[in-house]
């Protein structure tokens, strides 16, 4: 599951906070925690909305005839988008 826009916005800016700080004067224990622990989670973030688009993709050759992959075919029939 995918991050609300304000909460994927909120990981970034206090992601970018802690890069800069880092940059300027260093970061304590607690913050490099904090830091690598919401790069993961930004990261899960990417990799599940990637995955989501890439499964709800259709794709169609210069034919107009479909050439989606059976394991996307298959992800969508899970979600109902699909009805064959």
């Amino acid at each position: 599951m995918t991050m609300s826009k304000e909460e994927e916005k909120r990981v970034t800016d206090r992601i970018n906070e802690l890069y800069n700080k880092k940059e300027n004067e260093g970061l304590t224990p607690a913050e490099e925690k904090e830091r690598k622990e919401l790069h993961q989670k930004f990261l899960a973030n990417f990799r599940a909305a990637f995955k989501q688009d890439v499964e709800d993709m259709v794709i169609l050759d210069k034919n107009g005839k479909e050439i989606t992959s059976e394991r996307a075919k298959r992800a969508q029939r899970r979600k109902g988008l699909r009805k064959d």
